[in-house]
């Protein structure tokens, strides 16, 4: 069974059309990632699939099942992170909030804890379980709010641009982390870092209210993108995609030939 299947899908806010006849299918062995211009029809592609929003026209089935049939079947992060960085909450106390059962008197049981000590692990953040979450840096974040979609146990996990606001290491070790992930489980990720996209993704739907398919580059162009996503210093830019070669900052001396 298709994990995602969308056929002929069509939506409009009032008059004005996002997407347009969008067929999209998509099995968990993939990496899928998302990539178009803003407004392009990307994130409104993710709340019908959440089945916050419906189709107006055409159809989307989630496992078989209609969106809002398949809650228990999707994992999201979303992409602000930052919210409410005062409060007084531990990472290990965020990510217990993906164990999304009902509880009796309020507390967790020693499964839940355990799910999220192992959720922790599973994204190299149990040294950080005790830290304040505004503590953390943002790709640390983006780790635990992976880790608490994790706790859900889902069989899917969606994410709208998991490495805003994160510098080059940090989107590498996000990419190399949902890599990981998408062995167990399906991973469609919203991106506009299309110099990482193309070094981790499987498949790559590019939306401009239209949807196009891409397969996954060369093993040998892959090669060359994530040699340059390893040398980078701080810098990358889509010179770099196109040349696979680092480039070289004015401040600094080109290299000899």
């Amino acid at each position: 069974m298709n994990a995602l299947h969308v056929t002929d899908l069509s939506f409009a806010y009032g008059t004005q059309s996002v997407l347009e006849h969008v067929s999209l299918t998509y099995t968990c062995k993939d990496l899928l990632a998302i990539i178009g211009p803003n407004g392009g029809g990307k994130s409104t592609l993710l709340k019908l699939i959440l089945g916050l929003i419906e189709p107006q026209s055409g159809t989307l089935q989630v496992f078989g099942k209609s969106p809002k049939d398949a809650t228990s079947d999707l994992a999201y992060v979303p992409q602000n992170t930052n919210t409410n960085l005062h409060f007084p909450i531990t990472a290990f106390e965020v990510v217990l909030m993906g164990c999304l059962k009902p509880r009796s008197f309020g507390f967790f049981s020693k499964a839940d804890k355990d799910k999220a000590a192992d959720a922790l692990a599973r994204v190299g953040m149990s040294a950080f379980s005790n830290a304040k979450i505004g503590e953390l840096s943002g790709g640390q974040r983006q780790r635990v709010f992976i880790a608490r979609a994790l706790c859900a146990q889902a069989k899917l996990l969606l994410l709208d641009e998991p490495t805003a606001s994160v510098d080059t290491e940090g989107q590498r070790h996000i990419f190399e982390l949902l890599q990981t992930i998408n062995n167990t489980m399906g991973v469609i990720v919203v991106s506009h870092d299309i110099n990482v996209v193309l070094g981790y993704a499987t498949k790559i739907a590019h939306i401009n209210r239209q949807l196009y398919m891409h397969d996954a580059p060369s093993q040998a162009t892959k090669e060359a993108i994530l040699s340059t996503l390893h040398n980078a210093q701080g810098h990358l830019c889509p010179v770099e995609l196109i040349s696979a070669h680092t480039c070289t900052h004015p401040d600094h001396k080109a290299p000899h030939a």
